[in-house]
């Protein structure tokens, strides 16, 4: 529990307020405390005019709006007098009491109106204008307000944070502290309120332990949902139960007998490959599930055959004036024969003239055409190289939040996607949940063409999809393997092939466009990787160090992580600046002109693109801040240079700067130039498909800085690190 002994406290009545962010309660509140007005702003929810307020925080002198009281917690009382009562009802707090009828209300009932509104709403009805309908809907009104706040007031003393409890409201309801105190784990459930530990802790403090199998399923939900981060699907038995053991300090019986029970209960999915037992959450089994079905009722019911003569194909040769390959004349038929396809290639492969050619091909045929990725600069690259807008898949599939903060998917089985062809690039980067919600929303007869390398790193999210799909030997697949003439004067593209075989790339070409610079020690190596970004590839190529060029790192931490880079590159590309607002949030320090990425998906922020608008911010979305207003707690940010959006600066958790990314954050992005550090690269990150990705993100130039050592482990490792998943054993059954 936090301790508050080192604030002060204010106690007054709450005379206006200022401002209010409905998504996360953010509010400046004008204060009248002591015959002084005060500023108090804080996360303080449904919060009226009129109220009496103890507030518990700490004085700040803001720069451009003077003293105000940082609220850390607080504390909220009815009105007590009758000035006070008409305050609060005509300041709209309760639907249907406008300033006049609250007016009539406290001249009426004075001192006991709030009695009145709660226990005897019928007498309210005396007045003109309530109905007896409409006085009901006032009580109820009223008594669902100050649930909020009761509940608020129940849980806080748990350490959860009031827009914590306002989450809990939401999905618990009005009995929400007698349901947390009889099982804190329920926190910590699919919903994620709060981590596992946190649960722990608060069990610790409740006057009556929880029952031990509330704490056990916990534990073992915990375990399996952990390792969704490590990109697991499911997890052997055998190792679920030695981790629960440990975890909670238990018997091997009692774990057994738990995971049993939850087995019974549908609270987790078995499932049996190569004669063992995995088990799985049931959302995560019922996603890969969804996925083997769908993909193999399109192979069984596929699209009708569209003949794709060879002179037809000749003829879109001849109009673009380019000459396809064996394989890339492959592609073109089967994507016009079947309902589903897969193609992959390296980079200089001619994975995006093939696509160009099956949408001219589809084109021609008056087919409903729709173009989709990942990430919204990866739906961005792919409009560029083919001329054919494509959407990120969130709004192609028109994604939206719940009131109970739970993904919605407008387009899903009983509302298809309206396309008779779908292509869906970057697959490697795509996770089972959105893929199954993909494929939910795919209407049986319309053609899909996946895209992607399988020798990029896999999805940041759980599970191996593309790989999967391709290992199953399920889904027709046209591999490219030839690099094409031009693409064979890139060492960018030669190199990234040498490397994904195992062989050593060209290091030592002065005049090309893959460099290595070598530094052993990594302080060195961070400062080279400083100058290259503000000075030397600026003056030398005219680079812009935020638009052209990315570092690209294999961690985030040590000399050569994002975390020490970004610092180092914040203080040279964009200093300190009297005349630029900044402000600190979770340790990190953001001002105007600061490269920021986004690094939680985030369905409620609104944005502008011109005259189109939309809601949404995706994990590795990259933006820069172009104005930072302090006091309403706001910002102007730019997205993939054209998608406008006014941040919440409370939001803020969710942003890191992005001067430095790592080489996972990168993935469906390219950039015209990369400087990559190999020098205090960990052990488990020393491994060949994470130097193959960093380089194929680069288009025009890449620099790598650091060791040689590290640079021969990581082309000499070609151990992936394992992902359990059962989506291939799924697809072959």
């Amino acid at each position: 529990m936090q301790d508050y002994s080192e604030y002060q406290q204010i106690t007054g009545i709450v005379e206006d307020v200022v401002f209010y962010n409905s998504e996360n309660s953010f509010t400046v509140l004008d204060v009248s405390s002591g015959g002084e007005l005060i500023t108090a702003v804080g996360t303080l929810p449904e919060i009226t005019a009129g109220e009496k307020v103890v507030l518990t925080g700490t004085w700040d002198m803001h720069q451009s709006f003077g003293r105000q009281f940082r609220v850390e917690r607080f504390e909220r009382y009815l009105p007590d007098t009758a000035a006070q009562f008409l305050k609060y009802l005509s300041s709209g707090a309760i639907k249907g009491i406008g300033p006049k009828t609250a007016t009539h209300i406290v001249e009426r009932f004075g001192d006991n109106t709030f009695n009145v509104i709660e226990n005897e709403p019928e007498r309210l009805a005396f007045i003109k204008g309530i109905s007896k309908d409409k006085a009901k809907l006032i009580s109820a009104e009223f008594k669902k307000q100050f649930a909020v706040r009761t509940v608020i007031l129940g849980l806080e003393k748990y350490g959860l944070t009031p827009s914590e409890c306002i989450r809990i409201f939401k999905e618990l309801g009005v009995n929400a502290v007698e349901i947390i105190e009889e099982n804190p784990y329920i926190l910590c459930g699919e919903s994620q309120i709060i981590s596992f530990e946190r649960a722990e802790k608060i069990a610790s403090e409740l006057e009556f332990a929880p029952l031990p199998k509330h704490r056990l399923r916990a534990g073992i939900s915990h375990i399996l949902r952990y390792n969704l981060f490590n990109g697991h699907t499911c997890i052997p038995r055998k190792k679920v139960v030695p981790l629960c053991c440990e975890l909670l300090s238990v018997t091997e019986k009692e774990a057994e007998d738990s995971v049993d029970e939850m087995l019974v209960n549908k609270m987790l999915m078995s499932f049996e490959m190569k004669d063992k037992e995995f088990l799985s959450l049931p959302d995560v089994y019922n996603a890969e599930n969804t996925i083997a079905e769908k993909l193999n009722l399109f192979l069984k019911f596929s699209a009708s055959d569209i003949d794709a003569a060879e002179s037809e194909i000749d003829r879109i040769e001849k109009e673009n004036n380019i000459k396809y390959e064996s394989r890339q004349r492959e592609a073109i038929k089967l994507a016009a024969h079947g309902g589903i396809l897969v193609l992959t290639g390296g980079p200089g492969t001619g994975k995006t003239t093939v696509v160009k050619g099956i949408i001219n091909f589809f084109e021609r045929k008056k087919m409903e055409i729709m173009l989709a990725a990942p990430t919204g600069r990866a739906a961005k690259r792919m409009s560029e190289l083919t001329g054919y807008e494509a959407k990120t898949i969130h709004r192609l599939l028109e994604v939206e939040w719940t009131d109970g903060r739970k993904l919605d998917f407008k387009r899903n089985k009983v509302n298809p996607l309206e396309a008779d062809v779908i292509i869906l690039d970057e697959v490697s980067m795509v996770d089972v949940f959105l893929f199954s919600h993909f494929l939910d929303a795919v209407r049986f007869g319309c053609r899909v063409i996946l895209v992607g390398d399988p020798d990029q790193l896999p999805a940041v999210d759980a599970g191996n999809v593309l790989g999967d799909i391709i290992a199953s030997e399920r889904v027709p697949v046209v591999r490219l393997t030839e690099i094409f003439r031009q693409s064979k004067e890139s060492l960018i593209v030669t190199n990234a092939h040498d490397v994904i075989e195992g062989r050593q790339p060209v290091l030592d070409a002065k005049d090309n466009d893959f460099f290595f610079m070598l530094r052993e020690n990594p302080v060195v190596t961070a400062k080279t990787v400083s100058e290259l970004c503000c000075e030397r590839l600026p003056r030398a190529y005219k680079f812009s160090p935020t638009a052209d060029i990315q570092v690209l790192c294999p961690s985030r931490k040590g000399d050569c992580g994002t975390i020490n880079l970004n610092r180092q590159l914040q203080n040279f590309l964009n200093p300190y600046d009297e005349n630029k607002a900044e402000f600190k949030v979770a340790g990190r320090l953001f001002r105007e002109g600061d490269k920021v990425m986004q690094i939680k998906n985030n369905y409620d922020i609104p944005w502008e693109r011109g005259r189109e608008s939309g809601s949404g911010l995706f994990n590795g979305d990259i933006g820069i801040i172009q104005e930072i207003n302090v006091k309403n707690e706001c910002m102007r940010i730019i997205f993939d240079e054209d998608r406008e959006v006014v941040y919440p600066i409370p939001s803020a958790s969710e942003l890191e700067l992005a001067y430095a990314v790592t080489v996972h954050k990168s993935q469906g992005s390219e950039y015209d130039c990369v400087v990559m550090p190999v020098s205090d690269v960990p052990p488990m990150l020393l491994y060949r498909n994470l130097l193959y990705t960093a380089i194929t993100r680069a288009k025009k130039m890449i620099i790598i800085v650091g060791s040689r050592e590290k640079l021969d482990k990581m082309i000499e490792n070609n151990k992936q690190n394992k992902r359990y998943s059962m989506l291939k054993t799924m697809l072959k059954q």
